[in-house]
């Protein structure tokens, strides 16, 4: 079976207030006292600095199991949280930070780059994604199945959608994020490439147009990876409960499966246009699992569920292969019957009354000391 991972960005919360907290360096700091891969240092401890000092970012160890991928992500969860109380906060698995919040950039010449060139944007851009990677023998395959996953990438977005809050207000969105980070130059779905030369071909001329740094800031819906041998797909809201990411990762990986043996068979690419693509991205941004999505095969709106069982469907037979069906299957039910994380924030706020009340409820969440209708099961096989 081909391998897994997941990249978790994390937002750090007051205790008291529920607020985001510039503390990023302070949890850091206790990470490398013990030893972690903070900063990029040696160790065992996957904890990163991001764009802003209110979030950080959490990664696994590539798995193939996904029973041991849910241990991951609980695990590091955990230690995120560990770290964040030895600076005073919490971490929260929300995408996008409900209270009103000034983000403060992080320290660094690419970060203070970053600033100059995209102004604003760059500022406001406090958002909290979640990136799967899946290997890939080669850059040929790789280019393949990015080809060919194109159409299903919006369903992605509209299962981890957890992030109906900005500034304070409802957006009714669910995923804001995704149309947050969209305002970056390179986001969103590409054209197809067709071989790995147009591919990164695309990516030097990109680069050597000067609007962006270097091919680190190439943000496409789904890329190959700069450092692994991966495609790494990053459509995806972090999501609230743990088993939501590891359902993500089966259905990525039942995608990637799906597309390369399409390819090896000689099954040409969907030639769908890159316009109604963003059309589709949109739509799933706004509905979530709540409302109408755009099927992938019609290109024409229809229900949540008819969408989320044709993707079942396509990589139905990847999933049997890797021993996932049952969980997926399962994990996809629950999920639109309990809802995704917007769905979750959304009754949260009815129950607690307020925005910082219902931000320490998700940061329990997160690590699983509450569960509610919007979990997923956890795999076993």
């Amino acid at each position: 079976m081909r391998s897994v991972g997941v990249e978790e960005e994390l937002l750090l919360v007051d205790p008291r207030t529920g607020r985001p907290a510039a503390s990023a360096g302070a949890v850091l700091a206790s990470a490398l006292r013990s030893g972690g891969r903070a900063a990029g240092a040696g160790g065992e401890i996957p904890l990163e600095k991001e764009l802003h000092k209110e979030q950080v970012e959490c990664a696994t160890r590539p798995v193939t199991g996904m029973d041991e991928l849910h241990r991951e992500i609980r695990r590091w969860r955990a230690e995120a949280a560990r770290h964040a109380e030895a600076a005073g906060v919490l971490v929260a698995a929300l995408a996008t930070c409900p209270l009103p919040v000034e983000p403060s950039l992080s320290v660094g010449e690419r970060y203070q780059w970053i600033a100059r060139q995209f102004g604003l944007p760059a500022q406001e851009q406090l958002t909290c994604g979640c990136h799967v990677h899946v290997a890939v023998d080669s850059d040929e395959e790789g280019v393949a199945v990015l080809d060919r996953i194109r159409p299903w990438l919006s369903v992605l977005t509209a299962l981890s959608a957890n992030s109906p809050f900005w500034q304070g207000e409802d957006t009714a969105y669910g995923s804001y994020r995704s149309r947050v980070w969209n305002r970056w130059p390179t986001a969103g779905p590409v054209d197809l490439f067709g071989t790995p030369e147009r591919y990164h071909e695309r990516v030097r001329a990109m680069v050597a147009t000067g609007a962006i740094r270097d091919q680190g800031m190439i943000y496409f819906d789904a890329r190959l990876a700069a450092s692994y041998p991966t495609v790494e797909i990053r459509v995806a809201d972090v999501c609230l409960d743990a088993s939501t990411p590891v359902l993500l990762a089966a259905l990525v990986r039942g995608l990637v499966d799906t597309a390369a043996r399409d390819w090896r068979a000689g099954r040409p690419s969907p030639a769908v246009d890159t316009s109604l693509l963003r059309l589709a991205s949109w739509r799933a941004a706004r509905s979530g699992l709540d409302g109408p999505l755009i099927h992938p095969a019609t290109l024409r709106e229809d229900s949540a569920a008819a969408v989320v069982h044709a993707l079942y469907d396509h990589v139905r037979e990847a999933l049997e292969d890797n021993g996932d069906a049952g969980f997926v299957k399962e994990g996809l039910a629950g999920l639109q019957a309990g809802g995704n994380g917007a769905r979750v924030q959304r009754e949260l706020l009815r129950t607690e009354g307020d925005l910082a009340s219902m931000v320490l409820r998700c940061a329990r969440r997160t690590l699983g000391d509450e569960t509610g209708s919007g979990s997923g099961p956890a795999p076993s096989r």
